[in-house]
């Protein structure tokens, strides 16, 4: 009878580990969607100042954003600070986003080790939970599942071995 519910119990939690595991491409897709939407989003809200920069500084931001700062008006000063801002988000986004795309590991290299962390807060936050069928999420399930299984299987063994000698006639 133990070891059927043993077998049962070692099943369901590699299903559990495959359900959880599959879930992480789902995560790094959303996340990379995220990621690009808001590099757009940052280059329309400094579309108008690089149009400004392109007539008045040959198409050099820092120039326009070192003129707004030189301003004795402290207005206009400030400016300069919001579009430098705004420019430091598109250059980090933009970065970000090239890292991402670079190969098919470097998604999930990028949030291991250095993700856009209000952009992974964002998705944590809004995450919908998907069952994508792609090699690598079946894989990563897998995977995941298998060590799950293995993991508590251990631990479990264990216990099971502790409870037995303390609980042993001496």
């Amino acid at each position: 009878m133990i070891k059927h519910l043993m077998d049962y119990l070692r099943l369901v939690l590699f299903v559990c580990g495959v359900l959880i595991g599959i879930q992480v491409p789902g995560f790094v897709d959303q996340y990379g969607q995220r990621l690009e939407a808001h590099q757009l989003e940052a280059k329309q809200s400094l579309a108008e100042f690089q149009h400004d920069a392109d007539r008045f500084f040959a198409g050099d931001i820092s120039k326009l954003i070192r003129h707004y700062r030189q301003n004795n008006d402290p207005v206009f000063s400030a400016g300069g600070e919001s579009i430098e801002s705004i420019y430091q988000r598109y250059v980090a986004l933009t970065d970000a986003l090239t890292r991402f795309r670079q190969h098919s590991y470097s998604p999930y290299q990028q949030l291991i080790f250095a993700p856009q962390t209000d952009i992974q807060a964002e998705v944590w936050k809004n995450y919908s939970h998907v069952i994508l069928l792609k090699p690598e999420a079946i894989a990563i399930g897998m995977l995941l599942g298998l060590l799950i299984a293995i993991l508590c299987e251990s631990v479990l063994s264990i216990l099971y071995v502790g409870c037995r000698k303390v609980l042993a006639p001496k």
